[in-house]
């Protein structure tokens, strides 16, 4: 029995075989192609599984997806936007196979609940913070995927006073504040010159002041999120990944300044902001799970 689990992310696609102790092994990754994008990632699946009977596939996709249907439109994958049917696809790679598909923040959520961050808590939220803006929830210890298999889209929750443009269309969304890309444009907006992320990280924590200023724009736009979708779930505990959440002080510190200024009400009191320890392929080990247990988790 061979579990496969693909993680459709906006600028890089990965797969893995999961097994014992939702253990990945054989990761391979690719960058996702301008053209041909089904094809690459057909390799990729055929690459990770060889000649191994394949059981299960769990999906882990950028949003925004249509469990229903079987499809996934990522907004940064032109060729897909239209929605794509990535199930029906990979159910004719993998004849007799089990296969499920979610937003990749549901996928991350399960993975912090069950070997993260959220291990024994109840309700809680998982976030990545990263190019993009993304989560997933976990309320009375089973992952929600809502109507359409999107619930947990907190990268699209409107912060005060933004007039931001957004990708998905709307103004204001958090993702178009807060994200490691919405931040470099803006330093770049107002003087900064370099290109990344990891870029802008270092510039602040060596000072620069248009660097220390995005971040503390995007930290504060976070805590605000954070402090609306708290009250919306009553949850306890937010844990967030991502490479952009990885910036340290400069970002973390005005965060939880805008929580601590916003999540004013007596039930959100406990609530807990911490960085997730699951250092790489946390979609691929909730895709897994997704995919072999997630009729036990909701039963």
């Amino acid at each position: 029995m061979t579990c496969v689990a693909l993680d459709i992310g906006a600028t890089k696609f990965a797969a893995g075989i999961v097994g014992v102790g939702r253990q990945v092994r054989n990761v391979r990754q690719i960058a996702v192609p301008k053209e041909g994008v089904w094809d690459a990632c057909r390799e990729l699946l055929l690459g990770v599984t060889g000649h191994d009977p394949v059981t299960a596939v769990g999906i882990g996709a950028a949003g925004p997806v249509d469990a229903r249907s079987g499809t996934t439109s990522p907004l940064n994958i032109p060729e897909w936007s239209s929605g794509f049917a990535l199930v029906d696809a990979v159910r004719e790679l993998f004849p007799g196979a089990v296969v499920r598909l979610a937003v990749d923040g549901a996928c991350l959520a399960l993975a912090e609940y069950h070997i993260g961050g959220l291990r024994g808590v109840r309700d809680g939220l998982a976030m990545t913070v990263s190019s993009g803006i993304g989560g997933g929830i976990i309320s009375d210890g089973k992952v929600a995927l809502g109507r359409t298999g999107n619930a947990g889209h907190v990268g699209h929750i409107v912060v005060p006073g933004s007039r931001d443009h957004c990708g998905c269309g709307g103004i204001g969304c958090v993702e178009a504040v807060a994200s490691g890309m919405s931040s470099v444009r803006w330093a770049r907006d107002h003087g900064w010159t370099g290109r990344s992320g990891i870029e802008l990280a270092q510039a602040a924590h060596g000072g620069d002041a248009i660097a220390l200023a995005a971040l503390e724009r995007a930290g504060t736009a976070l805590g605000q999120a954070i402090s609306s979708a708290a009250a919306l779930l009553d949850i306890d505990r937010v844990v967030i990944g991502g490479g952009f959440a990885e910036s340290g002080e400069p970002l973390w510190n005005p965060m939880r300044a805008a929580i601590a200024e916003h999540a004013r009400l007596g039930f959100l009191h406990d609530l807990r902001v911490v960085p997730s320890q699951i250092d790489h392929g946390a979609t691929l080990v909730g895709a897994a799970v997704l995919a072999t247990e997630y009729e036990a988790e909701q039963a």
